[in-house]
């Protein structure tokens, strides 16, 4: 069995990465998840969380927002709904995510008054998206959900 998996990362604006890795860290929706070759087939949909992609040239993280990921023995091929490597993260683009976070929340609660499930999922949004901020460094600025 071979030791790595081709790995390939697309958003809806760019092919962000095609290379040969040891392991991907994914942050997936029913929790974190570590691929590897000869991995079991899975595909997950994805949280907001940081991607980490590990290969002979080092360490390779990318800030995903939704999508899935496709797992197979010998690949691992992510298409995100939004994705940037951590390097293009800066506080300004950190904080045009969380206002669209912020707004979903808020049309989330007008929208589904008495409904928990939208309004929980928007929460959830949140929460993971205040997650990811604080992981990289960025300040989430408001931490309540207001």
């Amino acid at each position: 069995m071979a030791d790595h998996l081709q790995f390939d990362l697309v958003s809806p604006e760019r092919r962000l990465a095609s290379v040969e890795a040891s392991e991907v860290q994914i942050p997936g929706a029913d929790g974190d998840m570590t691929a590897m070759a000869g991995h079991a087939p899975t595909i997950t949909t994805l949280r907001p969380g940081v991607l980490k992609v590990i290969h002979s040239g080092g360490i390779d993280e990318y800030v995903v927002l939704g999508g899935f990921a496709e797992i197979t023995a010998t690949s691992v091929s992510v298409l995100a709904e939004s994705a940037l490597p951590r390097g293009e993260m800066s506080q300004d683009v950190y904080d045009r995510m969380m206002d669209d976070a912020r707004a979903e929340m808020k049309k989330a609660r007008e929208t589904f008054e008495n409904e928990p499930g939208p309004v929980d999922d928007a929460a959830k949004l949140m929460s993971d998206m205040v997650a990811v901020g604080t992981h990289i460094g960025l300040d989430p600025k408001q931490s309540n959900f207001g």
